[in-house]
């Protein structure tokens, strides 16, 4: 496997403070995205086009650094794997809007900022899990179920802070406002089977070993589950469990379609190379860079008509919600507020 071509942000700044890249055909990129997912997308987007991507990869404190270093930012774009960061660099002024007949045509405009500072690339649903042997079909079909005291102890999360969880919150605030969204959240905490812990496999795990019943996570864990040679173990955790996608059109109560994320990218706005980082965008919003994305990760691809995955597939079509994810953006201090006041994270059950 090709090693990635991975700099250092010195090396990138001593490369901006030398002049090579005003006439290099290349494009500078901070990751938050991993670099066996990544990776082999840029290297197709560089053999078709001729323009090389230097990545400086993290797992946080990309928007620090680029705070930091202002607008001497070798950065000409940014890619991360979640709406709130997406937002975070909007509320921070660091990205600038962009214009792309492509990319409005590629991305649903539910998935990319109403005035270009973003574009979702990829989706994740964000599911509940429920045990196959424990919890018959049809007993749960929302979110609002999760509350329901029949599931007293029966319910596992991760920590009501980490971001994926935020933005679930935050929809729900984005739909039914904040009181709803608060009494929701209570009921869940009510519910739990533990102390909220651990990753989305973690709880999948849980279901597996008789913990709890039901679990919220991301979409493509089940297919990275169920293909994991290297730990064969979460190939039973995901066999233990049935995917439901909740709040479907028909179901009892809400039904604005299920929650859906995105990984996405936004233009920095320090960005020397600027027609490469939207040719990058545009790229990566194509029908080959979707369909390796749904290959390698088992996410979704946010452009209509590209094939699924057939683990991902064999899930079954569902509604998402089509609320734009930058309105959903707007809620997340407050959900995250909630979280705190709720005592989310503090104990398990009441």
């Amino acid at each position: 496997m090709r090693t990635f071509r991975t700099l250092t942000v010195t090396a990138l700044l001593a490369a901006v403070m030398s002049g090579t890249t005003a006439v290099a055909a290349e494009v500078n990129l901070y990751s938050y995205r991993q670099p066996f997912l990544i990776q082999p997308v840029l290297d197709r987007f560089t053999a078709e086009t001729g323009i090389d991507v230097n990545v400086v990869y993290a797992e946080s404190g990309i928007l620090e650094r680029l705070k930091a270093e202002g607008a001497n930012s070798p950065a000409d774009m940014v890619l991360t794997s979640d709406v709130g960061r997406l937002d975070d660099l909007v509320q921070a002024d660091s990205v600038q809007p962009v214009q792309s007949p492509v990319l409005e045509a590629n991305i649903p405009s539910e998935y990319r900022h109403p005035d270009g500072l973003w574009f979702g690339l990829t989706k994740r649903a964000r599911i509940v899990v429920v045990a196959k042997d424990r919890v018959a079909p049809g007993e749960i079909t929302s979110y609002a179920d999760l509350a329901d005291p029949r599931f007293n102890g029966r319910i596992c999360t991760r920590s009501g802070k980490h971001e994926y969880m935020v933005s679930l919150i935050a929809s729900i605030i984005a739909h039914q406002g904040a009181d709803a969204a608060r009494a929701w959240l209570d009921g869940v905490r009510a519910n739990l089977a533990r102390k909220p812990q651990g990753n989305d496999r973690a709880q999948v795990k849980a279901i597996y070993e008789g913990v709890c019943d039901v679990a919220v996570i991301n979409s493509y864990y089940m297919g990275k589950m169920a293909t994991n040679e290297d730990e064969p173990e979460q190939q039973a955790w995901a066999e233990a469990v049935r995917v439901v996608f909740p709040d479907q059109p028909g179901a009892d109560r809400r039904s604005t379609g299920t929650h859906v994320n995105v990984s996405g990218a936004a233009v920095t706005k320090s960005a020397d190379n600027v027609r490469n980082a939207v040719l990058l965008l545009e790229f990566l919003s194509g029908d080959s860079a979707q369909e390796l994305y749904a290959e390698q990760n088992f996410e979704y691809p946010v452009k209509p008509g590209v094939t699924l995955h057939p683990i991902v597939r064999s899930w079954g079509d569902f509604t998402a919600d089509d609320i734009n994810l930058a309105e959903v953006a707007q809620h997340r201090g407050e959900a995250a507020r909630l979280v705190d006041t709720v005592g989310y994270d503090h104990d398990a059950g009441s």
